[in-house]
């Protein structure tokens, strides 16, 4: 029987073995609290940042018009051809006479009068003037949409405390924004053309369909390339390739390609599909091809992880009812590692969607008005959209900046959501 310890008593003992667990627990209570602050930090920053793009690129979502009686002068308008009338200087004249100055002072000012309307309110009237020409020679309530610099004044973000260096309207021009508001004639709306106009040099005319539109061909080229070819790749490496030294090379070759820079895809992408196989520039095929290059390792090794979750048991029942080793991949094992297949391929588009640097390589930067029909067709990106944006130098597309951060990360939400959905669908616990 083993003595006890001399100089150290049982109540000694029991105090120290509380004194050790109580220390235990406080640790372990100190490591839960130190969890949650990090938990709690991450939060409060992801807040600080979704609440700084809301609060800077909600008042994208709105514009402004106001609403001006037109009387459309027959001896100023084309009839053959309503588009080639001034119709800018128009309705400045006419809303300067109903401000009471006077004609000899009309002519000088309109030009000052016309930088609040914008370059759309031509385009209105004379579409209008298209499909109704017995309107000539009426006096019309015509809705003018704003410029950028006077919706932005009505938005508050230009006051006449901003100095006159940063900004473009004049203190008279603002005078005018003032009467035209306090008449009621300005109203606000959904800027519905945010959504469905491809981009612009004015920055009340721009909108992200054309971005949409590319980086929906792209991700289509991306998922028509990658995703096939990352499941097979997948598959025969994990089912039918043998164990030598080929399949570990390729394995630690596939595990580095998932690590490696999306910039370096992009100039691979340069040299490979522009500069040599002289595929177009800008094109949602060529952003396609090297998307899907940047997304395969990713499919791969998610598909090999969800080939391996399935129970070696499933393949062995298989073998021994007589199938063979294909129909057992294809028939069973596959079926059932397929939630995560899913999972991995929708995850690795929405890593494909928002890059940046490999579009910026292959020529996707470019300034492209219009909304492309076919992949072969240049087109910009949302990513690439948002840059560009960012570094324009007027005011107003800072906001759509933001607002194309919104939609963007809108996208991403939902095709996350959408694979945390298959997979709580789908998955099986063995």
């Amino acid at each position: 029987m083993t003595e006890p310890t001399p100089g150290i008593t049982e109540a000694a003992g029991v105090d120290r073995l509380r004194a050790g667990l109580k220390r235990r627990h406080a640790r372990e209570s100190r490591f839960r609290t130190y969890g949650l602050l990090a938990i709690a930090i991450s939060i409060g920053f992801l807040l600080l940042l979704l609440g700084r793009i809301i609060e800077q690129g909600h008042t994208a979502f709105y514009a402004h018009t106001v609403t001006v009686p037109v009387y459309l002068d027959p001896a100023r308008i084309d009839r053959a051809y309503p588009a080639g009338t001034n119709f800018e200087k128009l309705v400045a004249e006419q809303v300067l006479v109903r401000f009471g100055v006077e004609d000899d002072a009309a002519e000088t000012q309109a030009t000052a009068m016309r930088r609040l309307f914008s370059s759309e309110l031509k385009y209105r009237i004379a579409e209008r003037l298209q499909r109704q020409p017995g309107l000539i020679g009426e006096t019309l309530p015509i809705a003018a949409p704003m410029s950028d610099e006077a919706d932005l004044y009505f938005r508050g973000q230009i006051t006449r405390a901003t100095p006159s260096i940063q900004r473009r309207l004049s203190d008279q021009q603002l005078d005018w924004l003032d009467r035209m508001n306090a008449e009621g004639a300005v109203s606000a709306h959904f800027n519905m053309a945010l959504f469905t106009n491809g981009d612009s040099t004015e920055p009340e005319l721009a909108g992200v369909a054309g971005a949409v539109v590319g980086s929906a061909l792209m991700l289509l080229v991306t998922a028509l390339i990658a995703i096939p070819l990352g499941v097979g790749a997948a598959v025969y490496l994990e089912e039918f390739s043998p164990r030598n030294r080929l399949t570990d090379l390729i394995e630690v070759n596939i595990n580095n390609l998932a690590a490696v820079p999306s910039i370096v895809y992009g100039l691979l992408g340069l040299s490979l599909f522009i500069n040599w196989m002289h595929l177009p520039r800008s094109s949602p095929l060529v952003g396609g091809l090297v998307l899907a290059l940047m997304a395969l390792p990713t499919i791969i090794i998610a598909t090999r992880s969800s080939l391996k979750a399935v129970p070696p048991s499933i393949r062995e029942a298989a073998l021994a009812m007589g199938a063979s080793r294909t129909q057992t991949v294809f028939q069973h094992t596959l079926p059932l590692a397929m939630p995560g297949v899913m999972t991995g391929s929708i995850i690795s588009m929405a890593h494909a969607l928002g890059e940046t640097a490999p579009l910026l390589l292959i020529g996707m930067v470019s300034f492209v008005p219009g909304i492309p029909t076919g992949i072969d067709q240049p087109t910009g990106a949302l990513p690439s959209l948002i840059y560009i944006w960012e570094n324009a130098s007027e005011r107003a597309f800072h906001e759509r900046t933001a607002a194309a951060i919104l939609v963007l990360l809108a996208f991403m939400i939902v095709m996350n959501a959408a694979a945390i959905v298959l997979r709580r669908r789908f998955e099986r616990r063995w």
